[in-house]
């Protein structure tokens, strides 16, 4: 017999495939499904039954959307970053899973814990790295050892299940769905092929034929750059990236197609759809930019590209990444106010900020009205360009320059 082995387990393809294959090698296997947010209640329920059925001794739940949104959504919207300027970090919510799969395989007395990641992707890399990160212990990864003998790994998934009775569901046929607190991703079919996504495609955001005729007004409240209140209502983060993936999805506000640098060298294409993240993360902008220094706002973008790499890079838990998070928090002291946003679909824009904190000076408007005379303006202009004049003048450039 093997040991007992706690599965991350989505109901998706490849960790259904996993539970009978740990099986038939004489393991015992429990499967964990730790909800970060992008299931609805009926099939939380079916992914249990369908664990069982597969023949997991053992299926247990875990709420993890609030540590998802403490841990990955804060401090991505304070940093206010994107993964390659476009992505952000929908599938962050594998730390959250590694941290609860690990607490129950203590619980259980066993330091054997699995995953379903393919040997082709990233998952594979932020799962490994992860786990090795929280302490010692043992990693299998059935769809990564199959692949050697099983080139095209989904088909000779599908042919596996099927071969034992269980079908597979239509959703994951056609392509890779992965949903939470942040958003959705798709990838597979034409997706892959650099192709055009299929209507069918759009999860969260609905198509421009499907938009409210009716103008949307969102007032979001931050306080120390988080997010505690919608539309006047105190409420808790999750509960608002919910509110918003729900108001702002039905505007197709936050989808986008990204073809990323993976961190296993390949080129990967999906189909993303975040409105909620895309809404904090406008708003959050507006009211930060009024608010911080010129040389906070030109610092800090560089240290959040940098925890933004890490974080999907699979290094969630270096101490850099701890100390990156430390000074963007930081940043965030005076970040307190409201925001309005407005869309008509499509696009989303802060159209209103209202804080104590703007940088406002008593006496100036930009571009309107100055609190300084035309001489002052006159002799800082000089000082500001004394070094590039006098080089022109000592080292006139020839025109080959």
């Amino acid at each position: 017999m093997g040991s007992k082995v706690i599965l991350a387990y989505s109901g998706g393809l490849d960790t259904s495939f996993c539970i009978p294959w740990l099986k038939e090698k004489g393991h015992e296997v429990i499967t964990v499904f730790v909800d970060t947010g992008g299931v609805p209640a009926a099939e939380r329920e079916a992914l249990g039954a369908r664990a069982k059925a597969l023949g997991a001794v053992e299926h247990i739940v875990e709420d993890g959307a609030d540590a998802v949104f403490e841990q990955i959504v804060v401090p991505l919207v304070m940093g206010g970053q994107l993964y390659q300027d476009q992505y952000p970090l929908l599938v962050s919510d594998r730390y959250v899973i590694v941290d609860r799969a690990l607490a129950i395989a203590e619980k259980h007395g066993t330091r054997t814990v699995a995953h379903g990641c393919t040997g082709m992707g990233n998952d594979q890399v932020r799962f490994d790295l992860a786990v090795r990160a929280k302490g010692d212990y043992e990693i299998l990864a059935p769809v990564r050892e199959i692949q050697d003998d099983h080139p095209r790994v989904r088909e000779f998934e599908r042919a596996y299940l099927e071969e034992r009775g269980h079908p597979i569901p239509a959703k994951q046929v056609r392509y890779t769905v992965n949903e939470n607190l942040l958003g959705a991703t798709l990838s597979g079919s034409e997706i892959d092929e650099w192709e055009a996504p299929g209507d069918e495609t759009h999860l969260w955001c609905a198509p421009a034929a499907k938009w409210p005729k009716e103008r949307l007004r969102i007032k979001l409240r931050f306080e120390r750059g988080v997010p505690v209140a919608l539309d006047g209502k105190p409420m808790a983060g999750a509960a608002i990236l919910r509110a918003l993936n729900e108001r702002l999805g039905a505007y197709g506000v936050g989808r986008g197609i990204y073809t990323g640098d993976t961190t296993v060298g390949l080129k990967g294409r999906i189909v993303f759809e975040a409105p909620g993240i895309t809404g904090l993360l406008v708003a959050h902008r507006a009211l930060e930019e009024t608010i911080l220094t010129s040389q906070q706002n030109g610092m800090k973008p560089l240290v959040a590209r940098k925890w933004v790499e890490l974080v999907y890079k699979g290094f969630f838990f270096e101490p850099l990444k701890d100390d990156l998070e430390a000074f963007i928090r930081s940043s965030q002291r005076f970040v307190t106010g409201d925001v309005t946003l407005e869309t008509e679909g499509g696009v989303v824009l802060a159209v209103a900020v209202d804080s104590p904190h703007v940088l406002r000076a008593k006496d100036a408007t930009y571009a309107q009205v100055a609190g300084w005379t035309a001489r002052e303006a006159e002799g800082f202009i000089r000082l500001l360009g004394q070094s590039a004049e006098l080089s022109a003048k000592v080292n006139p450039r020839s025109d080959g320059a």
